[in-house]
């Protein structure tokens, strides 16, 4: 293969005569554009103009003729920022034009460069040789709800319990695999840590030969065919790597094992890959990202040139001070430091609140406060770790009548798994409510198909009756057949039991009660997905919820006045959001709720992966704080309430590591560093307790012993070492606390 190449000036040729592009650069931001040869890691800050980077980069090995566009391959994540970098680069392209020179236009300066995402550009070329794996060029590529489909159909041939193996958990096990580039022939016996897996990769199997012989991949096989193809075809790679003669890749530390792999096979010839990220924005782990990627760059390429961009235009000292002090704690970093031109600007702002309605009220008079002083809602943010927490800010906002978008996501009375539970509360409250019960008929799955929805609506027009009332007469005259019959019978005794239950219980209590009979919450535990886990801890804040109106009815009105309520569609409007939403985004105001341990770090984080998942969860705080321009407010709660239960609350580590000298405290003092005097007297006084309680008893003896624990709930003890408990929780799943902190359930 020809490999078209270009006369170079030297360099200080080009460092007398810089183009304007270059020439507005700050000094390390002009090395990264100018170092073309050769693997170059860009450590980019925060805030510290990346993107300018990367586009002003392309566009000089084109102007320069270093490149033909067709040479240069550019990669990045998302199709909005692929767009983003073509416009940047033919503007500057087009500024740098010869005067008079109006023949070409900006498309036809980039015509042929291979700028898009690693789906995009691994469709391409696996399209062009799809008969090397199997498939042919008018494969068709599944969504979701294909693949959930076919898994489903898979899991139902091999008779296996679907129950036991959920088809989106199964979804989950498989796209992992194919993330660290594992066809199932590498999936070895070294993954089977449990019997799961070695049924999940029978299943894998079978999956991408049902695949195959349906001409059609799933978006993990874009690049997984690519893999295979560049090994079985050597040829084939090299041609790839000959063509693109510059690489490009933007969010590094964002990438997975499979897009490592496929970069570092496409760079083997000429090694020209510059790699723009930061190591301290490394917050996707839970999807695949692999942090070490970027960590060990310089040992990939023991040539490779680091530069690191520290300046950032975006944020007050304060806050890049206590920013980058916040992510010193994290040893698995290469390390660099933000600063700034602007001056100190105001100190982060802590609040210590009572409870998450305290924060949400706190929140809503700064807001009010900074609108007075003339800043627009649109410029402001409030960042949260999980999704649950937004219902208290959307509540006092609706309350103020401050106008809101939920960004990401629905609000939370519009999320699925909040609109299921409510309809079954409707369908307690009122039995003529039809639209509620035809939600929940078969809400989960119960074998009540559309014939006997059909069947309902008929005899509900024929006798002028509601679909309740109608169930109970076909019932009653066996007109309704096989497994539907048994079904609609349980579930109309469910209605009427939980309908005598709502009298005497709260409706709290009801809504967790009606949940775990339905067989609605084990549908949710039982898929062992992320999602899933956050719409669990959605189902949690609607208990919570409940359980401050006297009333179901009461709080039925008040849901169907918050979803009533008009946003006016206006473009001035505060934004919520969880912090992994907010990377890339940018504001004057932010407000980081809930920064106490278990919520923020995240327990499951902390169980899951330990000391990986404390220091990914350091860089989520890091990059919530980066997002504030001008002010930033951290509140933490004294109390939660979990399991409807009031829960003491401690102030997160993360607080402790902010450098004092950034930071004020509204309540005169310090609250990050350990419970208050008030809490301290509390625990005195409880402490007295102890001289008469009897010894505890042994933990080894606890084995197989049935204990409570206030947060998570009843379980049973599998196993004990070092004065900690194995507990399989009820509701909460594995965990491991301390013997210390569950009770033994007698009897």
């Amino acid at each position: 293969m020809t490999v078209l190449t270009f006369p170079t000036r030297p360099t200080s040729a080009l460092s007398e005569t810089l183009p304007d592009y270059v020439s507005r650069l700050n000094p390390p931001q002009r090395d990264a554009v100018l170092a073309t040869e050769g693997p170059l890691l860009v450590l980019a800050g925060a805030g510290t103009g990346k993107t300018r980077v990367l586009t002003t980069r392309i566009a000089h090995l084109i102007a320069t003729r270093r490149a033909w566009p067709g040479q240069i391959l550019a990669v990045t994540f998302t199709n909005k920022a692929a767009r983003e970098m073509i416009e940047r680069v033919q503007k500057l392209l087009v500024a740098q034009a010869p005067a008079g020179d109006e023949a070409t236009s900006p498309q036809d300066m980039t015509s042929g460069m291979w700028l898009g995402t690693f789906h995009a550009i691994g469709a391409r070329i696996l399209r062009r040789h799809a008969e090397a794996v199997g498939l042919t060029s008018s494969f068709t590529i599944l969504d979701t709800d294909d693949q959930l489909r076919l898994l489903k159909a898979i899991i139902g041939e091999k008779d296996i319990d679907d129950k036991r193996f959920p088809p989106k958990a199964v979804m989950a096990v498989i796209q992992s695999w194919k993330d660290r580039g594992l066809t199932p022939e590498k999936v070895t016996a070294a993954y089977f840590d449990n019997p799961a897996a070695e049924v999940t990769h029978s299943i894998y199997a079978t999956y991408q030969q049902r695949l195959l012989a349906n001409n059609a991949c799933d978006f993990g096989d874009l690049l997984l065919h690519n893999l295979t193809l560049f090994s079985k075809q050597p040829d084939v790679l090299r041609d790839y790597c000959l063509k693109f003669k510059y690489i490009l890749v933007d969010e590094y530390q964002d990438t997975n094992v499979s897009q490592y792999l496929w970069l570092r096979l496409l760079a083997m010839e000429y090694q020209n890959i510059c790699c723009v990220g930061d190591d301290d924005q490394s917050i996707y782990g839970w999807r695949g990202a692999e942090v070490g990627n970027i960590l060990k760059f310089e040992q990939d390429y023991p040539s490779a040139k680091v530069i690191r961009l520290e300046q950032n235009y975006r944020s007050t000292t304060h806050i890049l001070s206590a920013a980058s002090a916040l992510i010193a704690h994290n040893k698995e970093r290469l390390g660099k430091t933000l600063w700034t031109d602007e001056d100190g600007g105001e100190p982060i702002r802590i609040k210590a609140v009572w409870d998450d309605g305290e924060e949400a009220r706190f929140v809503g008079e700064e807001v009010e406060a900074r609108q007075r002083s003339g800043v627009r809602l649109s410029d402001m943010a409030i960042l949260v770790r999980a999704g649950f927490q937004t219902r208290a800010f959307e509540e006092r906002f609706l309350t103020l009548g401050i106008s809101y978008r939920v960004v990401g996501g629905l609000r939370f009375y519009e999320r699925l798994e909040i609109r299921d539970a409510i309809a079954y509360l409707r369908a307690i409250h009122q039995p003529r409510d039809d639209l509620a019960f035809e939600r929940i008929v078969n809400t989960p799955k119960r074998g009540i198909g559309q014939s006997t929805l059909e069947q309902l609506h008929g005899r509900a027009r024929d006798n002028n009756c509601s679909l309740q009332e109608a169930a109970t007469l076909l019932l009653g005259e066996g007109a309704i057949r096989g497994k539907a019959q048994g079904s609609l019978a349980q579930l109309m005794q469910c209605l009427g039991r939980w309908r005598e239950t709502a009298r005497d219980i709260g409706p709290g209590t009801l809504c967790e009660l009606v949940t775990e009979e339905s067989g609605y919450w084990r549908m949710w535990e039982s898929e062992k997905t992320q999602e899933a886990q956050g719409r669990l801890e959605n189902l949690r804040e609607l208990f919570r919820a409940l359980g401050e109106f006297p009333s179901l009815d009461a709080f039925l009105e008040h849901v169907s006045l918050v979803m009533d309520v008009d946003d006016q569609r206006t473009d001035d409007m505060i934004s919520i959001m969880t912090l992994h939403a907010a990377k890339g985004l940018e504001f004057d105001t932010v407000f980081l709720g809930g920064w106490e341990e278990g919520l923020f770090p995240h327990q499951r984080a902390l169980d899951e992966s330990g000391t990986a998942g404390l220091e990914e969860e350091r860089r989520l705080a890091y990059v919530g704080i980066t997002r504030a321009k001008t002010q930033l407010y951290i509140t933490h709660a004294s109390s939660r309430r979990i399991y409807n239960q009031w829960q003491s609350s401690v102030p997160s580590r993360f607080l402790s590591e902010l450098p004092p000298a950034h930071i004020e405290h509204l309540d005169g003092a310090p609250q990050a560093r350990g419970p208050s005097l008030f809490q301290k007297g509390i625990e005195s006084i409880l402490s007295e307790a102890q001289r008469y309680t009897p010894p505890a008893q042994s933990a080894a003896a606890m084995k197989g012993k049935r204990v409570f624990h206030v947060k998570f709930g009843y379980g049973v003890v599998l196993a004990e070492q070092s004065g900690n408990l194995d507990i399989f929780f009820d509701k909460a799943g594995r965990k491991k606390v301390m013997a210390d902190y569950v009770e033994l359930v007698k009897g």
